[in-house]
């Protein structure tokens, strides 16, 4: 099949996806609470409050538009869906399908939620791991938390005072 001719993969709301990978970003946004991290979960809404299980929870994310840079891709779904314009820092250098980001919201702000989401919670890791599903969302949260702690975390705290 002519690639030009390939159709265009959208996402639930009609927005084009990016035919190439990586196919989107999650940005694993975190915060200090009591010099321990916690992580920002988004509840999706489409499906109702209720709506549990598969897909129900998990940190910021979204599809790359076609052509988009993924650094671009990931700030805008950033703000889009938190209202947060926080400064990226990149863990998986888009060798795998989707690109997770590590950002820190240093104070206690509240995200202003887009459509897509109805509520959200900061949860402890462990916390947070048994919230989310499936296991792929579950290991990118896993994976940038492990990151936080390797590259940063004790650095951090000692120019916390």
């Amino acid at each position: 099949m002519d690639e030009s001719k390939r159709p265009v993969e959208r996402t639930w709301d009609g927005e084009p996806i990016s035919p190439d990978p990586p196919f989107g970003a999650v940005i694993v946004v975190f915060r200090l609470d009591e010099d321990e991290p916690t992580f920002l979960l988004l509840h999706r809404g489409q499906f109702g409050p209720s709506f549990d299980g598969d897909w129900a929870w998990g940190p910021p994310s979204g599809a790359r538009y076609p052509d988009e840079n993924i650094d671009v891709c990931a700030a805008r779904e950033l703000a889009e869906e938190t209202g947060f314009t926080l400064p990226l820092t990149c863990i998986s250098g888009g060798l795998d399908t989707w690109c997770v980001y590590i950002a820190e919201q240093p104070e206690a702000m509240s995200p202003q939620l887009s459509v897509e989401h109805d509520r959200y919670t900061w949860l402890r890791l462990d916390d947070a791991v048994r919230r989310i599903s499936p296991e792929v969302v579950r290991a990118q949260l896993t994976a940038a938390a492990a990151a936080l702690q390797d590259r940063t975390w004790a650095n951090h705290l000692e120019h916390r005072g």
